[in-house]
């Protein structure tokens, strides 16, 4: 029973990863991205109050997140593992999630840290040629990342259900290094 929660900075190629990770081991990729995109489409009751704070310019409340994250989580093709990407994001949500996957009987999760140094992740986000993204932006990016996610990872440190993996290889390589860090 495969369950993996990605952490890493914006452009260390989680999504990628975590992708062909969960296509390999036939399990759902859950991007709280995408549940979220999934809700709004499909109006389901969490999407429309969802839709109601995107209009306004806000942040989606975690409560609400956390909420999407436990009906996805019910569904029937997430009972045999899954990947979770972009959630828990701050250290009350991983707690939040802990007792979820408790109540779910879905615990024994791990956490993969897909490490890259910022230089690196700056080269591959300017290389997206995103307009957006100018150097300035994505550091700042980073700095938010490692601020916010720092002590997520320090809690995840002291459970002994982090594994780090070295993103800074070709995708095979990181995909190679994962298959074997998960398999042990």
């Amino acid at each position: 029973m495969t369950r993996l929660i990605f952490l890493g900075p914006p452009g260390a190629g989680k999504g990628t990863q975590a992708k062909a990770l969960a296509e390999h081991l036939n399990i759902p990729h859950i991007s709280t991205g995408e549940i979220l995109r999934q809700a709004l489409q499909d109006q389901t009751p969490l999407g429309i109050k969802a839709q109601s704070y995107m209009d306004r310019g806000e942040l989606v409340p975690d409560i609400l997140v956390q909420e999407m994250v436990q009906e996805r989580l019910n569904q029937p093709d997430a009972q045999h593992g899954w990947i979770l990407d972009g959630f828990p994001r701050t250290v009350n949500q991983a707690v939040f999630l802990e007792k979820l996957l408790v109540k779910l009987d879905q615990s024994g999760e791990m956490v993969v840290s897909l490490e890259v140094p910022d230089d690196v992740v700056v080269a591959r986000l300017l290389a997206r040629g995103r307009k957006d993204d100018s150097e300035d932006v994505i550091r700042r990016r980073l700095e938010v990342y490692r601020f916010e996610t720092a002590p997520l990872i320090n809690h995840y440190h002291e459970q002994q259900k982090l594994l780090k993996v070295n993103g800074n290889q070709s995708l095979e390589e990181v995909t190679t290094e994962l298959e074997l860090a998960i398999a042990s």
